[in-house]
């Protein structure tokens, strides 16, 4: 399968010609969705010179990032999600001119906008800001709508304020779940992002569309290259379908349709970069795909994180003592990445995609595992410190665990270490009148490690010359400001702010609790340790006596030790 290069600005598919030795196929579009082989790709128009120039002292014509931000209004859908909180404190923090940010969020269980609004204005995340640029947080605008309704579910009266205003847009709203509906992923992920953009053809001075994408949209591949590919079907054929198909003979057909993607997240995000492509037309548009999304590294403050997603749930668990075994490659790649170097590179793509006009849609892979990788045991060695050192309250065990790729071994490790012991606390808990609680912690464990275990046990590689290109046309001062260096990143240190990070803003404990957590750590470590030794102790006891042969040779054993401490003089 070959790459497709997009670069006809107004051609819609914009397909390109054919690269040298390759034919000029067209995709597949019309073949049968559910039979015969997946569509093949759309040929290469060849190499394409690097569009970047490195930044020059001399150069007069270069404009500040936080300069070509001021005074420019900012659409953002997904604003109230992890990442989207993330860009709108960045916004307002490091681009002070800015005139306003409006935001598209959904009224939620009778909760009007404006309420959610002062919600997310009122988290830890914009402390800073409350306290040092108060009137910053007036700038920010909630624009009530629905990413699953017609026309965003806006009214006409805002969707002309938008128009009328709007000259940058950040599209960050999807849906993560991995095990998400088919129906409701293709709903969010590709007719929200075909709203969004008719909704942008209608925008007077729009000069950047920054759709957020995934690496994982092509995981399919081992080496993913900043193009974006063929789609195995025409987005608008799954549309269609997800239309007139009842749900429940969707379901059954989903495993069929995404084909060797491992969830619905991946493959409807592979669909809706290729019908942003088809839908953009002439928009000045660029793709920025993270790999995944960990905790933030410095911005707004180290370490901060706000759901459980990922890694971040199963560190957590493995710090309350309820996770120790799962499947993992552990010389492989841990391709993450902080949400704070994502959103500082979607900024100055937004930048770059305005101020240097292309007729080639650009997409940046922004991932570590090309200029700063980390491998899986390397990740878990220092989270397994971190939480030691700096462990929960209420810690149930002593954190360990291992990595495996043999999978009877790991399903007989979770056996014995997840599940009996998570039925042996809830039986305790229920003698002692107390609601049991562990096995389902544990059954929502085994369900998110299911989801993670297809991408801890493969690798990929994620070309970045475009991230590394933009981040060389930068001035000094703007590399600074907005950090997407992931060089930059000592994961020793970072992975210590993460445990820091998860250890307060999502189990809310303070710091002063700390040295009552170590002493239980202590105390946990001495238990851990007796309970191995008195297993050991039982199982040897077990087969003393299940073996006369087994008993003799202990009994030689101990006869041979005496004789040898015999002959030693000072004993």
């Amino acid at each position: 399968m070959q790459p497709v290069s997009y670069a006809s600005a107004g051609s819609g598919s914009g397909a390109g010609s054919a690269g040298s030795g390759s034919g000029a196929a067209a995709v597949g579009h019309n073949a049968a969705l559910l039979g015969g082989a997946p569509a093949t790709a759309l040929p290469s128009n060849g190499g394409l010179q690097s569009p970047y120039e490195s930044y020059r002292v001399d150069d007069t014509s270069y404009v500040p990032i936080g300069q070509f931000y001021a005074g420019r209004s900012v659409f953002i859908t997904g604003g109230t999600g992890f990442m989207g909180k993330v860009l709108v404190e960045k916004l307002l923090r490091s681009c002070p001119d800015i005139r306003n940010i409006y935001l598209l969020i959904r009224p939620k269980r009778g909760q009007e906008v404006s309420a959610r609004l002062t919600e997310l204005l009122n988290a830890p995340l914009f402390e800073s800001l409350r306290r040092e640029k108060p009137k910053e947080l007036s700038k920010v605008i909630p624009i009530s709508g629905d990413i699953t309704s017609e026309e965003l579910g806006i009214s006409e009266s805002d969707q002309t304020l938008l128009c009328r205003n709007v000259s940058v847009v950040f599209h960050s709203a999807a849906t993560v779940k991995f095990d998400e509906k088919l129906k409701l992923s293709v709903t969010i992920n590709m007719l929200g992002t075909k709203r969004l953009v008719e909704l942008c053809h209608r925008m007077m001075s729009l000069d950047a569309l920054i759709h957020v994408s995934t690496a994982y949209c092509n995981c399919d591949r081992t080496d993913v290259s900043e193009v974006i590919y063929a789609p195995p079907y025409n987005p608008d054929d799954i549309i269609s379908l997800i239309n007139w198909l009842p749900e429940d003979i969707l379901d059954q057909l989903t495993p069929r349709l995404i084909g060797k993607r491992p969830n619905t997240y991946t493959f409807t995000k592979a669909l809706a970069e290729h019908m942003l492509l088809k839908e953009a037309g002439n928009l000045p548009v660029a793709i920025v795909r993270p790999s995944i999304v960990t905790a933030s590294l410095n911005e707004p403050f180290a370490g901060w994180v706000d759901n459980f997603n990922g890694p971040t749930g199963l560190v957590s668990a493995l710090a309350k003592g309820l996770f120790r075994t799962m499947m993992c490659e552990k010389n492989y790649v841990a391709d993450m990445v902080p949400v704070d170097i994502v959103i500082n590179l979607m900024i100055a793509a937004a930048w770059r995609t305005a101020t240097r006009k292309s007729n080639n849609l650009l997409i940046y892979n922004c991932c570590t595992g090309q200029r700063n990788p980390i491998i899986w045991s390397e990740f878990v060695k220092y989270a397994m410190s971190s939480v030691r050192k700096h462990p929960l309250e209420g810690c149930l065990w002593y954190p360990t665990g291992d990595l495996r790729m043999n999978r009877p071994m790991n399903t007989l490790n979770c056996i014995l270490k997840h599940f009996l012991p998570a039925h042996i606390l809830d039986a305790v808990a229920r003698i002692m009148g107390k609601k049991p609680f562990v096995v389902n912690v544990q059954n929502k464990i085994a369900k998110a490690v299911e989801c993670l275990e297809y991408f801890a046990t493969r690798q990929w590689r994620f070309k970045d010359d475009n991230v590394n290109g933009l981040l060389h046309t930068l001035s000094p001062k703007d590399r600074e400001i907005f950090v997407f260096d992931v060089r930059n990143i000592n994961w020793d240190k970072y992975v210590e702010r993460y445990v820091l990070g998860f250890r307060e803003f999502l189990f809310k404990q303070r710091p002063e609790s700390l040295p009552a957590s170590r002493k239980r750590m202590v105390r946990l470590y001495y238990l851990h340790q007796l309970i191995k030794v008195v297993a050991v102790l039982l199982i040897w006891r077990f087969l003393m006596s299940r073996s006369k042969r087994l008993n003799d040779l202990w009994s030689a054993f101990l006869e041979n030790v005496l004789k040898i401490a015999r002959l030693i003089p000072f004993l």
